[in-house]
């Protein structure tokens, strides 16, 4: 016997301790009524004179003095037949919200209409329902609760559709009346909305909250349709779910280690999926920090396909709002996987990715416009990359960290997503120190995804020195350190030299100098590649004796593992001149073009040793 029969019969007995109160004492009972349990002593009369259900059943029974009936699935029990019963005896009590649905399905149910008797119960309980409650949102609510034991009737009745309505266009008004009351004139006399005023439309919030889901689910969908603001939405969706799967503090607890037994959480998961189908599709309008706790509940409580994927689409189109904590999204899965859910994080990149490229298609501007700095999606791509760095070192320790899970996480973004590659080094240089068993192979695989030209004067130096890094890894650090000083040497001959060389450097690095016409320009450029092909060539020639040396620093280097091998690596790599002194052309100054040459030669230097 579950709880709600229980309480109905509690209130049947009540209900016979309280028959001397309201019926004819001095009129013996004539027939007894059985409802959900409970016992009635009433008389005939009154009750066929109101109820069209009760004479038919009089009336087709083959005794006629009949004194014994039950009426089966009454809706509402005992409690309800009991007022449609003081109602046929012309007892006064009161109808409220909190019993109108109550009446108006047992009413339908006894066929208490006006076809039996004028002015019955059916047309009373409508009456109030139709003039009282659906002009007020709390007593809405208040029916909604309680035609929650009372479907299908109660949708067959309309009762639940016209709350409904009724509700969502209460709240409609609410925010528009709310909307109205914030508009103000500026100082140049034009009418806009107050931001910062209080909203004082979306207090119907903590009222809703209190409904069974599926009654919300339909109240949200009907106020999305009638145009309620999206931020109000998803305010009510964070509230809700906030009651509902808290209760179980291991939903929204990583760190917790209770385990989740799947048969008692059908509840939470229904929740978990309603409110992904209910979120509001425009951005921003629920926090990024609660998309990501409900695809944490999703995960665990092993919700649909289809609903992860919703979530993980949502979160990778506004990822760059997103905070290191929220990615950490930890793995339920087996003993020996991941500490983390890597599979889920990178599914989320690449939605990200994909959206950033559709975005970018979709705008008109031109090349350098979409590719530069300050356009918002070239902004996103910088937070989210400085976002995944930070996150291959969080789960670089991870003795379970497969190679290839870390490297697709890393490749997932464009190569021009990082302007500066220190966080990606770092993260490789830990996942190494844990993972020394990696063989050479594989490291240098990993240290591909270093451009070690975008390193810093800091992470240069302790990449220099760092010997868990690969030897030709080493050799590029070297290669770009050079390079770089060699820069810093002719920007400050060309502040000696004055315009020549000043207006070389300008061009070489990318800008068109004013000064100079695009013809000069043309023919510099021009000059300039020329000199690139020579000392490509150069460089070629000296590419023989760079291998055969790396061979011989190979040997050295297993015979002695001392750090005096670094010095003496520098002292022959500055004897071979690979870097090689400027021929006699008309500019030293060194270009992007040429940074980009000597990139591809040292790639094919270190290739060719593998």
């Amino acid at each position: 016997m579950d709880k709600h029969q229980q309480q109905q019969l509690s209130l049947a007995k009540c209900s016979r301790q309280k028959y001397s109160e309201w019926i004819f004492r001095d009129v013996p009972s004539d027939i007894t009524i059985e409802v959900s349990g409970g016992t009635f002593a009433l008389h005939k009369f009154p009750l066929v004179s109101r109820s069209g259900r009760i004479r038919k059943l009089v009336a087709e029974h083959r005794d006629p003095d009949i004194s014994r009936m039950e009426l089966l699935n009454l809706p509402g029990g005992a409690e309800a037949f009991e007022l449609a019963a003081k109602f046929c005896y012309g007892i006064n009590f009161e109808i409220t919200s909190s019993n109108v649905a109550q009446l108006c399905c047992v009413a339908e149910y006894l066929e208490m209409t006006e076809d039996f008797s004028k002015d019955n119960l059916g047309s009373r309980a409508e009456e109030y329902l139709e003039s009282i409650v659906c002009k007020n949102l709390e007593m809405c609510v208040e029916v909604l609760q309680q035609c929650e034991n009372l479907i299908p009737l109660a949708d067959e009745l309309r009762i639940v559709s016209r709350c409904i309505d009724a509700i969502a266009s209460k709240a409609c008004a609410e925010q528009i009346a709310s909307s109205f009351s914030r508009l103000e004139y500026s100082s140049s006399g034009r009418l806009h909305m107050n931001k910062q005023a209080k909203r004082e439309g979306d207090w119907w919030i903590e009222d809703l909250s209190v409904l069974r889901v599926d009654l919300y689910q339909r109240v949200m969908t009907a106020m999305k349709c009638r145009g309620v603001r999206p931020e109000s939405i998803g305010a009510s969706l964070v509230n809700y779910a906030q009651k509902e799967l808290t209760k179980k503090s291991s939903l929204w607890n990583p760190s917790s280690q209770t385990k989740v037994d799947l048969i008692s959480t059908e509840h939470e998961r229904l929740v978990v999926e309603t409110i992904v189908n209910l979120l509001p599709v425009e951005k921003l309008a629920v926090p990024i920090t609660f998309l990501f706790g409900l695809l944490r509940s999703a995960v665990m409580l092993d919700c649909t396909i289809s609903c992860r994927l919703d979530l993980e689409r949502r979160i990778g189109s506004q990822l760059d709002v997103a905070t290191l904590d929220d990615l950490l999204i930890p793995s339920f899965r087996h003993a020996g996987d991941t500490l983390f859910d890597v599979d889920t994080v990178h599914r989320i990149l690449v939605n990200f990715s994909q959206q950033d490229d559709s975005e970018d298609d979709m705008e008109d501007a031109s090349v350098f416009e979409s590719d530069s700095p300050h356009s918002p999606s070239q902004t996103a791509l910088f937070k989210v990359a400085k976002l995944v760095d930070n996150y291959l070192a969080e789960i670089a320790p991870d003795a379970n960290l497969k190679l290839s899970k870390l490297m697709v996480i890393a490749e997932t973004l464009p190569t021009h997503a990082r302007t500066v590659h220190d966080g990606l080094y770092r993260a490789i240089d830990i996942y190494l120190k844990a993972h020394q068993g990696l063989p050479d192979s594989d490291r240098k695989k990993l240290c591909k995804l270093i451009d070690f030209q975008k390193l810093s004067q800091e992470a240069g130096a302790h990449a220099a020195q760092n010997e868990r890094l690969p030897l030709q890894a080493i050799v590029q650090v070297l290669y770009f350190e050079q390079i770089r000083l060699r820069n810093a040497l002719c920007c400050s001959y060309a502040d000696d030299d004055h315009k020549p060389m000043h207006n070389s450097w300008r061009i070489s690095s990318g800008a068109l100098s004013a000064a100079m016409s695009p013809r000069d320009n043309y023919a510099s450029l021009r000059r300039e590649n020329r000199e690139l092909k020579l000392e490509l060539a150069r460089l070629r020639m000296r590419l023989n004796d760079l291998e055969k040396e790396h061979v011989c620093m190979k040997r050295d280097m297993q015979k002695s593992h001392s750090r005096k091998f670094m010095s003496s690596f520098s002292k022959k790599i500055g004897k071979l001149s690979i870097f090689g002194h400027s021929s006699s052309r008309g500019s030293s100054s060194p270009s992007k073009n040429s940074h980009r040459t000597d990139s591809r030669v040292i790639e094919r230097t270190c290739a060719s040793t593998d």
